[in-house]
């Protein structure tokens, strides 16, 4: 049982000073208090949570995770604590971010990089993959998503209206030509990815659907690598529109099928509840809807001019 938040304090403490010696001595208090404080936080969590040696200092396993949550429940008391004896809250704490790689880079990095600039008490640690994060396992304060999940006991919340794409390299449009339709994409390379498959599904004026099947000897399941193929010119992709965006503004992609684009895939954050919601989620979250909304692309079937087509 956690009943005492000073040994919570003093482990963590102990993990930023390296030593206890050292914590002991930033906290001004006698070496023999620390060790004691952190024998009796392992016997009530019943593991070792520090593996000691006459050189170094390492966490186990165990104490990796307890670390990880003990940060966060201090952070949140000082949150709680500042709240009441100045009704402001200052933004504090480690905040735990997961994204896909593509949108991590373009969008959530230089999101995460401005809220360590204005918020001095701050600090992220920002996890790009394009695998399904466990949130809660996992130990994040926040999870950015493409698209919308099917089935999810945590909280959604929708920042940007987003969709995919088909977009090409000039230089391979040059060599293969434009597809008139999405019937002549069964003939083109065709990069695939996780996020996409081999089946693309797109949408078409007044309502049209259509579903491709897409052959590549090009596959991968990073959103990344991908995107970098279709930058060397090997293929056509479908790609979330706000991964291709700077891509298509500096004439490095070109996007085909201008009247078709895939299945809505909005821009979601996934947080475990809304009640009790530390400060820096919120300011996160309400830094990521500003920047998303200022690029997002106007109500309808975006019409980009189209290109010539060889004949």
């Amino acid at each position: 049982m956690l009943d005492d938040i000073t040994e919570l304090r003093t482990f963590v403490r102990i993990v930023a000073a390296g030593s206890l010696s050292a914590a002991g001595r930033e906290m001004g208090l006698a070496l023999s208090v620390v060790s004691k404080r952190l024998a009796s936080l392992e016997r009530r969590t019943d593991a070792r949570l520090i593996a000691r040696s006459t050189r170094r200092l390492a966490l186990t396993e165990e104490g990796q995770r307890l670390h990880e949550h003990a940060r966060r429940i201090l952070a949140e008391i000082a949150e709680a604590e500042e709240a009441l004896s100045h009704g402001r809250v200052e933004p504090q704490g480690v905040l735990r971010v997961g994204a896909p790689a593509a949108l991590g880079r373009m969008h959530v990095g230089p999101v995460c990089r401005d809220l360590v600039e204005a918020h001095p008490r701050i600090s992220v640690d920002l996890c790009l993959s394009d695998r399904m994060v466990d949130l809660i396992d996992e130990g994040m304060d926040v999870v950015v998503r493409i698209g919308a999940p099917k089935d999810s006991t945590l909280v959604m919340r929708r920042l940007a209206d987003n969709h995919r794409v088909v977009v090409g390299a000039p230089a391979y449009l040059d060599h293969r030509g434009h597809p008139r339709s999405p019937q002549d994409l069964e003939s083109h390379d065709c990069i695939q990815y996780r996020g996409a498959g081999g089946r693309w599904r797109l949408l078409g004026p007044g309502g049209a659907t259509v579903e491709v099947d897409t052959a590549s000897r090009l596959r991968s399941d990073n959103g990344d690598v991908a995107q970098d193929w279709a930058l060397a010119g090997c293929g056509l992709i479908l790609k979330s529109r706000i991964d291709v965006q700077e891509d298509l503004a500096a004439g490095r992609l070109v996007r085909v099928l201008p009247d078709w684009r895939g299945d809505p895939a909005p821009v979601c954050v996934l947080f475990p509840s809304q009640r009790q919601l530390p400060t820096r989620v919120r300011v996160f979250l309400d830094a990521m809807a500003r920047r998303l909304k200022r690029g997002e692309e106007p109500t309808g079937f975006a019409q980009p001019a189209r290109p010539a087509i060889d004949t």
